[in-house]
């Protein structure tokens, strides 16, 4: 990646930088359905070594015994996703990104609960229960 990418929230409390993502996807799982309020999440996984908060203090969610969300109290905007104990990434949501046009998803996970009507027709590979093991991994 040439350029830091910058993203934030809907009313710009919260903004942050990311210097080097890793995956992209789209999570079909209902805990992003719900958090996020759509039928699928975009997101970009990024080191936590390479992910900044530059400005703001987010509100954090406990959305799972493992995880946790960070979204802006004031506009409700989630940012990401990271895993509670030891996290080595954070997965960032694609469409709070200044240019989210320049990371496309390359997979999808968790399909067992895709909403029905709801469907990309893309040819990205799917997974019903996860994340692939590899990026290789179809």
């Amino acid at each position: 990646m040439a350029k830091i990418l910058t993203g934030g929230c809907c009313c710009g409390a919260l903004r942050y930088q990311a210097r080097e993502i890793l995956d992209a996807g789209y999570c079909h799982c209902r805990i992003c359905q719900r958090t996020s309020g759509a039928p699928v999440l975009a997101w970009a996984v990024v080191p936590v070594r390479a992910f900044e908060l530059t400005r703001g203090r987010p509100t954090v969610f406990a959305s799972s015994e493992h995880g946790e969300r960070l979204f802006c109290g004031r506009c409700g905007t989630q940012i990401l996703y990271k895993e509670r104990d030891a996290a080595q990434t954070v997965d960032v949501n694609v469409a709070t990104l200044d240019e989210p046009d320049r990371v496309a998803p390359q997979v999808h996970i968790w399909t067992q609960s895709r909403i029905a009507w709801f469907d990309t027709h893309d040819g990205l590979p799917r997974h019903p229960d996860g994340r692939p093991d590899s990026p290789a991994e179809s």
